[in-house]
């Protein structure tokens, strides 16, 4: 069923693997999203989108292109994001050499391909002079590698009426050609214990804020422990609790008097950052009652929510019947344990799903995308897009 030009997706992804876009809120000074930015808005612009580049900080770019229907169908957005993590230990990061059907580069599977694949799909429905009833959004977002101010930029756009409210939408994240239905969420939280003051040979007079942390990090094991035994999601298991981040003291001859510790609470549908800091006040609460010397507060840091799709949805549908179609099997659905952008879409209201192309190597020494999957992803998105839009 090949209706979509398999080198043009594998050329436009070499393309940008070639142009570095690393995060700058993960490695200083990084290049960022600018470059690669200015090349997906030339090349749409030149396939005749409407384009818009925004920058939504300083440096820091969104893309918005819009394939512009009738204006009698459903509308259906496309997100994915331009960032990657950093480079530190790769041979050749931008490369985008392709060997053994594989291409190789930063940024090539998480995720680059699927922005090419985007690309070419649209490439593709033009030069077919195919009629859309309804319109297309794709948004090619900054940092959703480090605090995803690109599509709460995008979801707030379409809270405020800003832009186009889709009536389906896909983060195109891979997932292996799979329908992708379910993310944990998190929430991140501080902790500080108040000891006192004192030089280190009058235990008299001081309290060691670092010893009254470990009594709270008792706890927070034995909470881990309550979670992986209690309630399972049926989709997405259990949530988690872990200590991220201690810092305490101030020489060796002194007791500490501050404490302080980030924690990070991986959460499941129905679980809300209300809870969670209900969770750990609940913890301190009882450590206050058994030693009155015990004094801590805590405060929630950032909070990113699970993700559910709705199966019944038509987007879920759509994709299932677009995988099938294309690749001549049913489709299998999946569920990640990290967060993605996804849930900031739900969040507003949008029915969405995950989809995108098979690779290996996320975040690590080497990375790469699986080019026939690559092919096979775009000839996916175009019949998503038919099947939504037209």
């Amino acid at each position: 069923m090949q209706s979509v030009d398999y080198q043009l997706a594998t050329t436009v992804l070499q393309d940008l693997v070639r142009i570095p876009s690393v995060n700058p809120d993960l490695v200083p000074d990084a290049d960022g999203e600018a470059k690669i930015a200015n090349y997906i808005a030339d090349t749409l612009d030149g396939w005749g989108l409407e384009v818009q580049v925004r920058e939504i900080a300083e440096g820091r770019l969104n893309v918005i292109a819009t394939l512009e229907g009738a204006g009698t169908g459903r509308t259906l957005l496309f997100n994915g994001h331009m960032d990657t993590v950093g480079v530190e230990g790769m041979a050749e990061p931008y490369s985008g050499e392709v060997r053994d059907g594989r291409l190789y580069g930063r940024g090539a599977i998480d995720m680059k391909g699927s922005l090419a694949a985007t690309m070419a799909a649209t490439k593709s429905l033009i030069d077919s002079g195919i009629t859309l009833r309804g319109s297309v959004i794709f948004t090619y977002v900054a940092d959703e590698e480090y605090a995803s101010i690109g599509t709460s930029a995008i979801a707030d756009d379409i809270r405020q009426g800003r832009l186009r409210r889709p009536d389906g939408a896909v983060n195109t994240e891979a997932t292996g050609l799979r329908v992708g239905i379910g993310h944990k969420g998190f929430t991140w939280l501080e902790v500080v214990t108040e000891g006192k003051a004192a030089h280190g040979s009058r235990p008299d007079l001081g309290v060691d804020a670092i010893a009254q942390m470990g009594k709270l990090l008792v706890e927070v094991d034995r909470l881990q422990e309550q979670l992986a035994a209690g309630d399972q999601h049926s989709l997405l298991g259990a949530g988690s609790v872990h200590a991220s981040l201690v810092n305490g003291g101030r020489e060796m001859s002194s007791y500490p008097a501050r404490c302080t510790l980030r924690l990070e609470r991986r959460t499941v549908p129905s679980e809300s950052a209300d809870s969670v800091a209900e969770e750990i006040e609940e913890i301190i609460s009882r450590l206050s009652t058994e030693d009155p010397a015990f004094h801590a507060s805590s405060r929630v840091m950032l909070v990113r929510n699970p993700w559910q799709a709705d199966p019944r949805s038509q987007i879920v549908k759509t994709t299932a019947a677009a995988i099938e179609a294309v690749t001549g099997a049913p489709s299998a659905t999946m569920t990640q344990t990290g967060w993605l952008d996804s849930a900031l879409l739900g969040d507003v209201g949008i029915p969405t799903v995950i989809c995108g192309p098979s690779g290996e190597g996320l975040h690590s020494e080497v990375e790469s995308i699986d080019v026939t999957s690559l092919g096979t992803c775009t000839e996916i998105y175009a019949e998503i897009i038919r099947r939504f839009c037209a």
